[in-house]
């Protein structure tokens, strides 16, 4: 079968003005929640796009670990090529594929830092082992090999077997501040529904609908 033929009907739900919450905060939470209870995997994986200082795009997927009327946090090394590109540009955007449930959360907004101590709560909540991983890996470098790598993790894991690590200072979180959030899903035959909530100057959403 041809690419370009490969299609199906979108059937597993609807999302009318009536299902529209005051906050997209209080939808996206019941959202990630039907996500959850749904069992699909990584329900809280999200696509984080980013654009360098040449104006070239760039995506990954990270973990959400927070979500509250803030925003949306996610943490990384500061090193990495996402990092880098925000303390260029800390415009992004972030995508939550909830495919299974023919959903879609669309998020644009700005990034900000989150404190010291908000990274010390976080990082400490970790397995000793993920923990380890961060000083391990000079995230987005090149390295020469794998083994190389695990050898690195190896060294840390016998130098830190009884001691606690201290919080690094080249990893942190970032929360993505929204200003635009669409909640999209799918319907039969392509007519979908998408609403997109946009804050206004005085810090409220107002929503509209979206043609499909």
């Amino acid at each position: 079968m041809a690419i370009s033929d490969m299609r199906r009907q979108y059937s597993k739900g609807s999302l009318s003005e009536s299902d529209i919450t005051s906050s997209p905060f209080i939808m996206f939470d019941k959202w990630l929640k039907d996500a959850i209870d749904a069992g699909i995997p990584d329900p809280t994986a999200m696509t984080v796009a980013t654009v360098d200082a040449n104006g070239q795009p760039s995506q990954r997927i990270v973990l959400l670990k927070d979500v509250s009327e803030k925003g949306f946090v996610f943490f990384t090394n500061l090193g990495s090529r996402k990092a880098q590109e925000l303390a260029v540009n800390p415009k992004v955007s972030c995508h939550f594929p909830w495919f299974f449930m023919e959903r879609q959360v669309r998020v644009c907004g700005s990034v900000e830092k989150l404190s010291v101590s908000e990274n010390a709560a976080y990082f400490f909540s970790r397995p000793k082992d993920s923990q380890l991983a961060a000083y391990a890996s000079k995230q987005s470098k090149p390295i020469g090999s794998r083994e190389l790598l695990l050898t690195q993790f190896k060294q840390l894991k016998d130098k830190f077997a009884n001691k606690e690590l201290p919080v690094p200072d080249f990893w942190g979180g970032f929360r993505i501040v929204p200003h635009q959030i669409e909640f999209w899903q799918g319907g039969e035959d392509r007519l979908h529904d998408r609403f997109e909530y946009n804050k206004t100057e005085d810090g409220a959403w107002v929503t509209q609908r979206l043609m499909p």
